[in-house]
């Protein structure tokens, strides 16, 4: 933990966006220690730095569906959408703000999108391994009503009189 922000806190500031995981500029430079029209001013002047895939600003309706997600206001703050970075984004942000605070911040956010990226890919390996279950157990149902279904036509009781391979009258 550097500078007391845990990796948790930063994990919870990063958000799938486009597909992509992002943090919000205002999230980025609160973490930082700077007000966020500096941290854009300093990312402006080194534009080429960001392209598209390391940053890029908000559509109108992206910025209300974040708001509508967590309950912020429309009063106050900005005029203008906020910009989110990638994670390479975040890594270049270290060497426009050139400040110690940034670097070890940096370390932290990285750590963040690592954790972030293996919990995604626990998930995943879960969700596979639940399908194969859950699949497994369909076969298993219809293998239990087929048995039944022998033995009541075996006793002679009534069932869905159904053919089951392997059982025949004689």
């Amino acid at each position: 933990m550097a500078n007391g922000i845990s990796v948790e806190v930063i994990a919870s500031k990063i958000f799938i966006i486009r597909g992509k995981k992002v943090m919000l500029d205002s999230d980025l430079a609160n973490l930082y220690g700077v007000e966020t029209k500096q941290l854009v001013r300093q990312v402006k002047r080194n534009i080429n730095r960001f392209p598209d895939d390391f940053m890029y600003q908000l559509t109108k309706l992206e910025v209300i569906n974040l708001r509508c997600q967590f309950g912020t206001s429309k009063r106050g703050g900005r005029r203008y959408p906020p910009y989110v970075f990638t994670q390479e984004g975040v890594a270049m942000l270290s060497s426009v703000l050139n400040s110690e605070r940034a670097i070890q911040v940096n370390i932290q956010i990285m750590r963040a999108f690592v954790k972030l990226r293996y919990i995604l890919s626990a998930n995943k390996q879960f969700e596979m391994k639940l399908r194969e279950l859950e699949d497994k157990l369909k076969i298993h149902d219809r293998d239990i009503c087929d048995i039944f279904e022998a033995i009541r036509q075996l006793m002679g009781l009534p069932g869905e009189h159904r053919k089951i391979a392997g059982f025949g009258a004689k």
